[in-house]
């Protein structure tokens, strides 16, 4: 049934909201946080029951490629795809449609992150298997994920009529919506017609290829020029030489916003955590009696509660918690960060100073 699907990871980001253990040169997929895996390789573990190791296709950037070749060595290395530079995710999916359409016309292709947990994968086979009808019937096909909290740092999708003819739940799109204030965040849970962008998306490669030429006519014809090199020795060259002139781009603002036959399967109970600050892994582990996270290091806490303590995996150093509580403390050879929950969301701020500082040593 499946021969003709595949896996696109992506695999680019910087991870900027876990720093300072998530840096330019180890973003957040290569690293395990306190799990037994990388998030690199519990993305791929999650799909080779689904599509083998060969039909799994990485995107990512010269930089990151190596580690995540040694993490996953089951993948074949000419299955990395890699961008010269990001160029945002439309970039991403063009790329990996060009490689697909060269190798199977007939391809369907899932697009998925590299930094995600899914706590039911056989849910998420479920829904990829459905997902996989849908496509080979025309439809773009996106996973929407069940608001469980007015998420001021999700997009939205609203969900139109119900598609009857299907013997799974799904639906058309009516709209993507951007990430909103938390007053309209509030509005779209309250409205029960909502649902989070998770960023996953299913379709067929010659029916995104189309709706490349009809909504990024720039991109298409970039991607045009790199086609015509690449079953030749001149791939890379051409990619490397035409990857700047490409304007960066989401696959979401560029075409899902505008396109045609646009469909949403929702994923109410996936156990999905996009794990995007270090607030969210209180989502993802069982805090002890006192309301604390402690991952790999050694704490001694001493009426401390809700807090979460998170040390490198080759620190060293013991560390105390006294008289404290809702706070996070990440400890690294280099870089120390403390502060409450209440500012995990603004993590990304740190990095952005330091990049302006052009303070390379700790990004």
């Amino acid at each position: 049934m499946f021969e003709h699907y595949y896996a696109v990871i992506m695999a680019g980001g910087e991870g900027s909201r876990l720093w300072p253990l998530s840096r330019q040169s180890r973003p957040k997929q290569m690293i395990r946080l306190g799990l037994e895996k990388t998030l690199f390789q519990i993305a791929v573990e999650r799909l080779t029951d689904l599509v083998p190791a060969d039909h799994i296709y990485v995107v990512t950037v010269a930089a990151q490629a190596e580690v995540l070749q040694k993490q996953s060595p089951e993948i074949p290395e000419e299955n990395y795809l890699i961008e010269p530079m990001p160029r945002g995710t439309a970039s991403v999916v063009g790329l990996a449609a060009l490689a697909l359409k060269n190798r199977d016309p007939q391809a369907v292709m899932a697009i998925v992150t590299a930094d995600h947990l899914i706590q039911d994968v056989k849910t998420f086979h479920r829904l990829l298997t459905d997902a996989y009808t849908l496509a080979g019937d025309g439809y773009l096909v996106t996973l929407g994920i069940r608001p469980t909290y007015p998420a001021t740092g999700y997009g939205y999708i609203q969900r139109g009529a119900r598609l009857d003819s299907y013997p799974f739940l799904a639906f058309d799109v009516r709209r993507f919506k951007e990430k909103p204030d938390e007053e309209t965040a509030r509005q779209f849970v309250e409205s029960g017609d909502h649902d989070w962008n998770s960023g996953m998306f299913i379709w067929q490669v010659d029916r995104i290829w189309d709706e490349f030429k009809r909504l990024m006519p720039d991109l298409y014809e970039h991607l045009q020029e790199i086609n015509q090199s690449w079953n030749t020795p001149a791939r890379t060259e051409t990619i490397n030489a035409i990857w700047p002139a490409i304007k960066p781009n989401t696959i979401d603002y560029g075409i899902m916003e505008r396109a045609e036959r646009v469909a949403v399967i929702p994923a109410a109970d996936l156990g999905w955590n996009d794990v995007g600050s270090w607030e969210s892994l209180f989502e993802v582990f069982t805090p002890d009696a006192d309301g604390n996270i402690i991952l790999n290091t050694e704490h001694i806490g001493v009426n401390t509660t809700n807090s979460l303590v998170v040390s490198d995996e080759d620190a060293s150093r013991l560390v105390v918690t006294l008289g404290v509580e809702d706070i996070i403390v990440v400890d690294t050879n280099d870089a120390v960060l403390i502060c409450s929950r209440n500012y995990a969301q603004k993590v990304r701020e740190v990095v952005n100073l330091l990049k302006k500082r052009e303070d390379k040593r700790y990004l």
